[in-house]
């Protein structure tokens, strides 16, 4: 199983636009994200222009079970793409393993990005890369700006 170290964040900005589970695509997110449950997610357009300077953590698909508090062990399933080009970078969707982890053993994006989540969302995160992989020189992602579509699977 993938060790995924490379996540997100603590403050919920724009914790908004939730959409209806059987919608083919939300409308009320930064980035158009499919809300078919259980499925992986297709992610619409990017919008033209600069890139967030601050995260933005919206829901897709609203769950329903446990909440993700800050020390929560997660199994979540996900797509990654930079904001740049569009282009995917990793998905585990791809080998079919869902990740794995302690929220403190990720990117700062997800630690902020996920605490208040729903097991059974799909939350779609942007984060700057001052919130991803920035603070790690070197990492082919440093400078880059990062979109996620994260279903959380299960939250212990």
């Amino acid at each position: 199983m993938k060790k995924v170290a490379f996540f997100l964040a603590i403050a919920l900005v724009g914790l908004t636009g939730c959409s209806e589970i059987g919608d083919d695509m939300s409308t009320n997110t930064l980035i158009p994200v499919s809300t078919n449950a259980g499925a992986e997610p297709t992610i619409g357009e990017i919008p033209s222009g600069p890139a967030p300077t601050e995260l933005v953590a919206q829901d897709v698909i609203v769950g329903t079970g446990a909440t993700v508090a800050a020390t929560s062990m997660l199994t979540v399933h996900y797509t990654l793409l930079q904001w740049s080009d569009g282009s995917l970078i990793e998905s585990s969707w791809s080998s079919g393993n869902p990740a794995t982890f302690g929220l403190m053993d990720v990117i700062p994006g997800w630690q902020q990005g996920l605490v208040g989540a729903k097991a059974g969302s799909r939350r779609l995160l942007v984060i700057p890369p001052a919130l991803g992989y920035g603070p790690m020189a070197g990492h082919p992602l440093e400078t880059q700006t990062l979109i996620f579509a994260v279903d959380i699977i299960s939250i212990s």
